[in-house]
């Protein structure tokens, strides 16, 4: 439809043009004809009214007069006419100027959009060629530019990307190419003498530095930096599509690798992205098929070794790559908003197990920070436990320290609704955090989970032995039974029962188990009541249990 419309207009415009144009062909004729006339009849007149005016003459004639003042008037109109259509001429061309101006840059920084880019970069590519130089491209995205528009409104976004673009117009050599791509994104190109790539990299350094200095607007000092991918063209590569969507990879690894800072393009960042994308699209399907399962670690009490409960971690068993740990599908589905969906549904399964063991023991489910910026997380997780059946006293919440630091009053908020519902919360990975005591004083946590990093090396390194008796002895203080992660030996778990933890996990009681490997466990242990038990192995065998009821 808007094809035709575009169609439709054109037309419109080409007639307007035409029906223009005759007018002004119109117009050229009768002035033509007008100053003709003038010539033939103004000799006579005007020696009829000199003869007339001396007494010779007999006057004008009145014909002659009327057509000689039209001639004047004719000449008059035709003379404003081309006066008119001069400036009609100028504005139409300042308007063309105009438009093709803003089909080829941006607006706001003047640097070229992305279609110009793409067609600039071939003819320098071309050049570059008959040159026998090398060309690199840039990629540029502002770290933290989303801060600056939330916090301090978009006009101060929109100083922040002119003045960026200044930055990088003083950085990149004059007479090359310089585009804004569309947000906080950015690109140049540029020819280089293949045997320098080193000059491309003092560049990159010069834009990372220069952009980071603050720019101070009304008293704020706004602060951006920048990621950069790079990709060269040399003679074997394919084209200025692969050279930008290069630039584009090596950015994202830039980015990947902490930030404010530079990345070549290398083959392995491809392989790897292409592997991120098998990853995300079966995760995609993998999640409603109820691939995500849970595993689930123990939780030892030190004091009696009694299994008091069970951390749940998210396993995928992929049919096509068997079971996936969280480190490899966790970030993906952080970075694509695909983890509440992964979460929840992991969580139900939980909810739907648990509900069958003994009431003394209680779950354990780590909360993304992710999920943490979702206001309606609360509701969500309570509907699930309305749903399933599960009791809230029986459920721990736990939430990273990190996650904490970027929303702190809407963590309050999460945390508070879960509180009211009787749900515990833990504050997990402590000493790994920017400010841990602040958060113990801000959120009503109900116990502190120990880093697994200053658990196993606790034997090994009195730095990490002093912060974890700095953690007890501060939990005591507060009121609050602490947790310790990885314990990996008898060792390391003697050692913590002196120091005076409340509760521990790690290998050292086991890998975290299926949820068929659980039920085994907790009946060995009558932790699983008779009848859950019973109804559990009719499910997997049922031709076992009916002859058993039969014989009772």
């Amino acid at each position: 439809m808007g094809h035709k419309m575009s169609e439709k207009n054109s037309v419109k415009t080409n007639n307007k043009h035409a029906v223009s144009a005759g007018r002004d062909v119109i117009t050229s004729m009768i002035v033509i004809f007008a100053i003709l006339m003038f010539v033939g009849t103004g000799g006579t007149v005007i020696n009829e009214a000199i003869d007339s005016l001396s007494g010779y003459g007999g006057g004008s004639d009145k014909m002659l007069v009327s057509a000689f003042l039209l001639n004047i008037a004719l000449i008059l109109f035709g003379w404003r006419r081309y006066r008119d259509l001069a400036a009609e001429v100028n504005e139409r061309a300042a308007a063309e100027e105009r438009a093709h101006s803003l089909a080829v840059t941006d607006p706001l920084t003047g640097f070229l959009n992305r279609r110009t880019l793409t067609e600039k970069t071939a003819e320098m590519i071309a050049y570059a060629q008959r040159k026998n130089k090398s060309t690199a491209f840039l990629m540029l995205d502002l770290d933290n530019f989303k801060t600056v528009n939330d916090v301090h409104g978009h006009s101060a976004g929109d100083i922040v990307l002119k003045e960026v673009a200044a930055r990088i117009c003083d950085v990149i050599p004059p007479n090359n190419l310089l585009a804004r791509l569309g947000g906080d994104e950015f690109a140049c190109a540029f020819v280089f003498d293949p045997d320098q790539p080193e000059m491309v990299d003092r560049i990159a350094d010069d834009l990372i530095d220069s952009i980071a200095m603050p720019i101070v607007e009304n008293g704020n000092h706004l602060v951006v930096t920048t990621s950069i991918g790079m990709s060269r063209f040399d003679f074997e590569s394919e084209g200025v599509d692969v050279l930008m969507r290069r630039a584009d990879i090596a950015m994202y690894s830039a980015k990947k690798q902490g930030r404010n800072r530079f990345c070549w393009f290398d083959v392995s960042m491809e392989q790897e992205l292409q592997t991120r994308n098998t990853i995300e699209s079966g995760m995609r399907k993998g999640i409603p098929a109820g691939e995500f399962v849970p595993f689930y670690e123990q939780q030892i009490d030190l004091a009696t070794g009694k299994l008091t409960g069970f951390e749940m971690l998210a396993r995928w068993d992929s049919p096509t790559q068997g079971l996936v740990s969280p480190e490899v599908f966790i970030p993906i589905a952080e970075d694509t908003g695909m983890i509440g969906d992964l979460s929840l549904s992991v969580m139900r399964q939980t909810f739907e197990d648990a509900k069958t063991w003994d009431p003394s023991l209680s779950v354990s489910v780590n909360i993304s920070p992710v999920q943490l910026l979702d206001p309606w997380l609360a509701q969500k997780i309570v509907k699930l436990l309305v749903e399933t059946g599960f009791p809230p006293n029986r459920l721990e919440i736990e939430i990273t320290e990190s996650s904490l630091f970027e929303n702190l009053s809407l963590a309050q908020s999460i945390v508070g609704s879960l509180k009211n519902q009787g749900i515990r919360i833990a504050l997990d990975d402590f000493g790994t955090g920017y400010s841990s005591l602040a958060h113990l004083r801000a959120l009503p946590f109900d116990r502190i989970k120990i880093d697994r990093s200053f658990v196993t090396s606790i034997l090994d390194n009195p730095e990490s032995a002093a912060i974890v008796k700095a953690i007890t002895s501060l939990g005591e203080s507060l009121g609050m039974p602490i947790t310790a992660e990885g314990i990996e030996d008898k060792a390391i778990e003697d050692e913590l029962r002196n120091i005076g933890c409340a509760k521990g996990q790690g290998w050292h009681y086991g890998r975290p188990l299926s949820t068929e490997q659980t039920r085994r466990v907790l009946s060995d242990r009558n932790l699983l009541p008779t009848q859950a038990a019973e109804e559990q192995v009719e499910k997997d065998d049922p031709e076992i249990v009916e002859p058993q009821r039969k014989m009772g």
